[in-house]
This record gives structure tokens, C-alpha cells and sequence, in this order.
């Protein structure tokens, strides 16, 4: 595969208006979700019942302040979109949900709108009481989203051609890579997480993409299609597509509940790998996720690894716009095998 130059690419998040999630006792009785600065710890909030998730485009960086692209259904395009905290909620079953309040800013850095991105699904029939509201881990938390992770017990392809869980790995195992053969792992991370709404993992059932097991996948992470014939329409045959743009509720689907353990790995450089047969992207240090880690890890693997984002295979990403359709796995599918 031919290294291309990295291009900018949105980051989609799905909203609500602040208005449409409303304090319904407690001291700021009727107001729509704020910023940080004027929330209240106990205030009970509700989702409207007419309030629908609306898409966001935004250009995401390793700093908590993002830019609105084009495409978008809300928000001015070339906009600041400021995320300004992750807040917490407990419901009456004593389920706590996360939420991340951004905030759009005219030209004169006037506040223009308020949104709320929950990080796992919410009701219009429960009440939501505010626990907690964080300013200072909010972007690491929005960046542990965009961290590309296989789940334990997913089989690796070797050098060898061996397969090997993932979780088995070891910094300096030999992998088998599509486009350098085989390359040493430099670095393993990992991390468990409920699995719940942006948390969740992907199903690909055996067989969907060609894969010979079922593959469980972090929703951002991209899975690595060449297509004999481009049933598609994305005019080349060399793509890159994220798992949760693939979910159709029958081959592809979320898988939630409980916990889940997610598993990353680094080359030298950003690779494709293969990952229950199929091609899979290897972890990329970048500016979407370099917040997920401490500063000192981040630091440190930046000295370790300093080329690997050069590699970078994001030319190939299909946008989700070409992939919203249910039949979108069935095409990559048939398009490999022509």
C-alpha cells in the first residue's frame, strides 16, 4: 500500500441541544444544561421527549478546542466548538452515564449554542441526577473514544502465521503486517471500560467481512478493505472504514453491558495488521487521541516511536456519508471477492 500525506478528517459526535435536556428540580429549575460554571451537584435533569440526536463535524485536536467542518447539521462551519467538561449523572437504578458539554463560539467568542455528547445512550423517561462535573479530564476522555483497541480474546496473525490472542501479546512478538511483513510490537496498552455507549464494542460476525471469527472492535477503530471491483462507489480500491459506520443490527452490531477489556498495540510505524483474518489498523499516536494518555506516557512514546504518525493510512478513510446505507458490509464484502 502506497504511504499517502495524512489529510484532515471530521470526527462525527452526535449531540443534543442544551434545551432539550432541562433541569426538572433543583436549583436551576427550567434552565437547559450549562457550562461548567453554572451547574449545580443535584440538580435532577430530563431529556425532552421530541429531542433527537443531531451530527456534529468537527476537526478534533490535543487541545479542548475543536473547529465545526462542513457537513454538519448543526453549527457554523469554521466555528470553535469548546468542550468544556464531562459531567456525571446517576439514574434511579443507580447507573451513573457520562455527558460532554461543548460549546460553540461566534467570531467575537460570544457563546452561540450548547451541546451535550453523551457517551452512552439516555431516555426521556429517567431522571438524571448531575454527581459530578469534571473540567480537567474531560479531553482525555473524549480522546480514550478515538483510541483504536481489539477485545481480549481476539486472535493476532504472527509472522509465523501463527494466531495468538491478543491479550498473549508481548512487546517484541513479531506480527505479520500487509504492507512491511514483520514488524515488532513496540508498545501494548490496556484499559477496561463499561461497555456502554461510546464504550461499546463492534461485533463483526464471522464471516461479514470474510473474517473467520467473530471480531469485537473499539467503534472508531478501521478495518482495512481492497476491493477487485468497487461495489461501493468510493472510486479506488485501497479503504479504510471505521466499525461503527458498518452497523446494520444483523452482521455488524454493538454489544453492550458489563465490562469490556481493550487491547492496543504500536509498530515502529502505523500498520495494518490481521485480526481474526481481516485487515485492521494498529494503534496511531495523533492528535485525536494523544490526550488519552498521561503526559509522561504520551512524552515517552513519542521518543519511542517518533515516526509512526508519518504513516499514517487516513487518505484511505471512507466518510460515513458513502457507508449509511444497511447494506454497506455486504458491499465491501461482495467487492472483496470479485
Amino acid at each position: 500500500m502506497s504511504k499517502r500525506a495524512p489529510t484532515r478528517t471530521a470526527q462525527t459526535l452526535n449531540v443534543y441541544r442544551a434545551e432539550q435536556f432541562r433541569v426538572a428540580n433543583g436549583a436551576n429549575l427550567g434552565d437547559g444544561l450549562g457550562f461548567a460554571d453554572e451547574l449545580n451537584l443535584d440538580d435532577v435533569y430530563r431529556l425532552s421527549p421530541t429531542a433527537g440526536a443531531i451530527q456534529i463535524n468537527a476537526f478534533v485536536g490535543s487541545t479542548p478546542c475543536f473547529e465545526i467542518a462542513e457537513g454538519s447539521q448543526i453549527g457554523a462551519p469554521g466555528a470553535d466548538l469548546h468542550l468544556d467538561s464531562c459531567v456525571t449523572f446517576m439514574s434511579s437504578d443507580g447507573l451513573t452515564t457520562e455527558a460532554l458539554v461543548l460549546v460553540e463560539t461566534d467570531p467575537e467568542g460570544n457563546i452561540a449554542q450548547i451541546y451535550m455528547h453523551p457517551l452512552a445512550a439516555m431516555s426521556p423517561r429517567a431522571d438524571y441526577v448531575l454527581v459530578g462535573v469534571d473540567q480537567d479530564t474531560a479531553l482525555q476522555r473524549f480522546a480514550q473514544m478515538a483510541c483504536v483497541s481489539f477485545t481480549a480474546g481476539t486472535h493476532i496473525t504472527l509472522a509465523s502465521g501463527a494466531q495468538r490472542p491478543v491479550e498473549e501479546l508481548r512487546i517484541g512478538d513479531r506480527i505479520l503486517t500487509r504492507d512491511d511483513g514483520p514488524q515488532e510490537i513496540r508498545w501494548i496498552g490496556q484499559q477496561t471500560v463499561r461497555a456502554v455507549g461510546a464504550f461499546a464494542p463492534i461485533r463483526i460476525k464471522a464471516g461479514a467481512l470474510n473474517n473467520s471469527r467473530d471480531l469485537y472492535v473499539s467503534p472508531d477503530h478501521r478495518l482495512f478493505i481492497y476491493q477487485r471491483e468497487d461495489h461501493l462507489g468510493a472510486g479506488r480500491s485501497e479503504l479504510l472504514v471505521r466499525a461503527r459506520h458498518l452497523v446494520n443490527g444483523e452482521s455488524v452490531n454493538h454489544v453492550t453491558g458489563g465490562f469490556v477489556d481493550y487491547f492496543q498495540m504500536m509498530f515502529d510505524s502505523h500498520q495494518i495488521i490481521y485480526a481474526e483474518g481481516i485487515a485492521a489498523e494498529s494503534m496511531l499516536i495523533d492528535t485525536s487521541n494523544s490526550a488519552a494518555f498521561a503526559p509522561d506516557v504520551g512524552e515517552k512514546l513519542q521518543d519511542l516511536i517518533p515516526g509512526h504518525h508519518k504513516t499514517d493510512h487516513r487518505a484511505l478513510e471512507v466518510q460515513e456519508g458513502l457507508l449509511s446505507r444497511p447494506d454497506a458490509a455486504a458491499l465491501l464484502k461482495k467487492s472483496s471477492m470479485s
